[in-house]
């Protein structure tokens, strides 16, 4: 038997583009949202920022989960997030791909359990294993000093 968890907003429309995002269940605030010109004025983040944000503050929250659950103390996180926008064969805008580059504020090998966090941390972010199948997601994790620690493509294959 599958589980189950419902998630619930609600949008009203406040001219133009601009949109009020409520959060009902979990219940989490309000947020505006609004296409940049010349559609709209730019008074928040357009719908295809709040995806790559999304991803991007997913992963970062799966990786400190992760680093926790092995008793390491991380530091405070940094996350970039690039997505890119192509047009499709149809000439619609479409997400083409995003990166995403997480950044450690500790050196490689003082992390406890390393491999084993980096090998798994990706599967548990629900945001970036639900979108994989329809748009490539890259992710890198470096650490304090700029090493590559870990690198997987768009399917989360690992190099």
């Amino acid at each position: 038997m599958s589980e189950s968890e419902s998630i619930a907003l609600e949008l009203k429309h406040l001219g133009g583009y601009e949109f009020r995002l409520r959060f009902l269940k979990p219940p989490a605030g309000e947020m505006l949202s609004d296409e940049p010109s010349p559609l709209g004025r730019g008074a928040g983040p357009n719908p295809a920022q709040l995806l790559a944000g999304a991803v991007g503050n997913c992963l970062a929250s799966s990786l400190l989960f992760a680093l926790r659950k092995f008793k390491n103390e991380p530091g405070p996180l940094w996350a970039e997030v690039k997505a890119e926008r192509v047009r499709n064969s149809e000439g619609r805008w479409r997400i083409g791909r995003i990166q995403v580059q997480l950044r450690l504020n500790e050196r490689g090998e003082a992390i406890a359990q390393r491999e084993r966090i980096l090998e798994q941390f990706e599967r548990f972010c629900i945001v970036t294993e639900s979108v994989r199948s329809g748009i490539p997601v890259e992710v890198e994790v470096r650490d304090a000093e700029g090493m590559l620690l870990h690198r997987s493509q768009a399917g989360g294959r690992h190099e």
